[in-house]
Formats: structure tokens, C-alpha cells, sequence
């Protein structure tokens, strides 16, 4: 088959649903998320899932179905999205990736290697240094031990950081090193065309700052309460998301709510920027210049692939 594979990447907030799902309109395709914070259930207000009247009739797959007390891996997504895929395929219809977490990406065009299982007292090891010393202090670590695989990751990335330092403990390998042994693509990685959204810095971070403040008017802060009551641990991916963490550390005491606001600002126009870095380093991105919501933005698109 060489049908194509539509992905829709770029920063949050830059308008991929929207354009997603006219994309899906005009071609019969149906859409699977790739974005690492919609796929959990009982997340809701800072997750931007797209609700019915924005999806629009078009199927939406992979978004609130994982619990989320559960640590979700690039690899899990990616196994889940690939299964998608040939689903859709099966029907006659488009595949369309739409989200801005271009580690679930690559990983579904170049699967990891198969990794050890979760060691939980390991694992508990390392979240005790985190709470003692900082998630600083464990990139340091790695940075000893991995210099290679610190080197492609940002200090405060708890989550990868914490899985590379569990592969070097549990196997005695660098995480660097295995890698070269990643199994070979699936069948349809090759057919991924990515598309990736580009709207001028200053609209977006307006955006990004006007969205974290109704996320926290509409009751984020309620929202963590509630789930940390019900049992759901800090240190899941689930809350370690924006504004969740800083949620959390306002009903710690470590923060006050206006503090709290600012931050989670400032952590997503820092996130947006790590986004259209990633996607720069990525091979054959087609670039669409303005927000997903634009008609100029659209029509280029469709100028592209022939849909004119």
C-alpha cells in the first residue's frame, strides 16, 4: 500500500484540531491523537481534547481510555496507534495523526528497542531522590552515566530521564546503546507525510497565556484536588502535565494560585518552543505558515495535496 499517512504536528495551541478534522472531512479519514496528555481519562480542563461539536462527526481514536494512575509509554501509544491504523485502512479510509507530542511520533515511524520491565523498587528509588534533591539531580546522574542519551533530554524530564537511569541500573547497558538496536519500522512508516503548523510567535504566546487562564478560571485547581483525593499519585504522567504540576504545587502550599498561573504560562510557551524544535530536526516537514484555524492556512494545505 502507499496511500499516504497524514500527521498534523506543531505547538499547542496552534490550532491541530481544527485543521485535523477539516483535513478528515474532505478525504474520508478518521483521526488518531498524539498528544501524551488526552489519552487519560478524568483529565479534562488543561488537556484541550476536542469536544463532539468540535470533532465534528469525524472518529477520534486513542483520546480519554487510559486511567490515569497508569504511566503510559511512547512505545504503548505507538503499538495502539499502529494498530489504528491498520483498522482504519482496513475500512477504506485516511489515517490522520493529530497532536504535539512529536516523541509519540517518532517513536510510531521508528520503534524503540524492547525494554526491561518496570522495576517499582527501583523506580520508587529514583521518584525519593527527585522528592529530595530535585529531577536536576538525576539528569546529573545520567549525565555520568548516559552523557549521550542526557544530552537529547531536558533536565526537569523526569519521566525520561528517570526510564533512561532504570535501563542503565536494571541492565547494566546505556539506554544510548540499545537504541541502536531498535526493532525495524512498521510497514506504514514511511507513508507518514507531517504537516506542521508555524503561526507567528507573538499570537501564539497570546494564545497559550489567555488559554492557561481559563484553564485555572474553569476550575484546574478543583480538578487535581478532587483527583488526588481520589487516590492518584503526584508523580504519574498524568499530573506531572502543565498546569496539573502547578496545580499541585499550589494546593502544596508551595505557591500561590497567581504564581501557579504564571508558571504554567511560562512552562507551555517553553514546551511550544520544544515542539517546533523537535519538529525541525525531523526529516521531510511540510510547513504551513499561521494557526489550523486560518482559511489562508487551510487553503495551503489543500494547494499541497490536490484537494482544490
Amino acid at each position: 500500500m502507499d496511500k499516504p499517512i497524514y500527521s498534523i504536528v506543531g505547538p499547542t495551541a496552534s490550532g491541530k484540531t481544527e485543521i485535523g478534522v477539516e483535513l478528515a472531512l474532505r478525504v474520508g479519514g478518521e483521526i488518531i491523537n498524539c498528544d501524551s496528555v488526552q489519552i487519560y481519562k478524568e483529565i479534562k480542563i488543561a488537556t484541550a481534547k476536542p469536544s463532539e461539536e468540535e470533532k465534528r462527526g469525524v472518529p477520534h481514536y486513542l483520546i480519554d481510555y487510559i486511567l490515569p494512575n497508569i504511566n503510559y509509554t511512547a512505545a504503548a501509544w505507538a503499538e495502539d496507534a499502529g494498530a489504528k491504523i491498520r483498522e482504519i485502512e482496513g475500512r477504506g479510509n485516511v489515517p490522520i495523526l493529530v497532536g504535539g507530542t512529536g516523541f509519540y511520533l517518532r517513536t510510531l515511524r521508528q520503534p524503540f528497542f524492547e525494554s526491561p520491565n518496570t522495576d517499582e523498587r527501583l523506580r520508587q528509588k529514583l521518584n525519593e531522590i527527585k522528592e529530595r534533591k530535585g529531577a536536576e539531580h538525576l539528569y546529573k546522574i545520567l549525565q555520568k552515566v548516559d552523557k549521550v542519551s542526557a544530552d537529547k533530554l531536558f533536565p526537569r524530564d523526569y519521566v525520561r530521564v528517570g526510564r533512561a537511569l532504570e535501563v542503565y541500573f536494571q541492565t547494566g547497558k546505556r539506554l544510548s546503546e540499545v537504541q541502536e538496536k531498535r526493532a525495524a519500522p512498521p510497514e506504514f512508516a514511511a507513508r507518514i507525510k507531517i504537516f506542521a503548523l508555524n503561526p507567528p510567535r507573538e499570537e501564539l504566546y497570546k494564545k497559550i497565556n489567555e488559554r492557561a487562564e481559563k484553564h485555572f478560571a474553569d476550575g484546574l485547581i478543583e480538578e487535581v484536588k478532587a483527583l488526588r483525593e481520589k487516590g492518584l499519585r503526584e508523580d504519574t504522567n498524568a499530573l506531572g502535565a502543565h498546569g496539573y504540576r502547578r496545580a499541585s504545587e499550589y494546593l502544596r502550599g508551595e505557591r500561590t494560585r497567581a504564581s501557579a498561573i504564571e508558571q504554567t504560562k511560562q512552562d507551555v510557551r517553553n514546551y511550544a518552543k520544544r515542539q517546533l524544535s523537535w519538529v525541525r530536526r525531523e526529516e521531510g516537514v511540510i510547513w504551513l505558515a499561521g494557526f489550523g484555524d486560518e482559511p489562508e492556512t487551510q487553503e495551503n494545505l489543500w494547494k499541497i495535496l490536490g484537494l482544490k
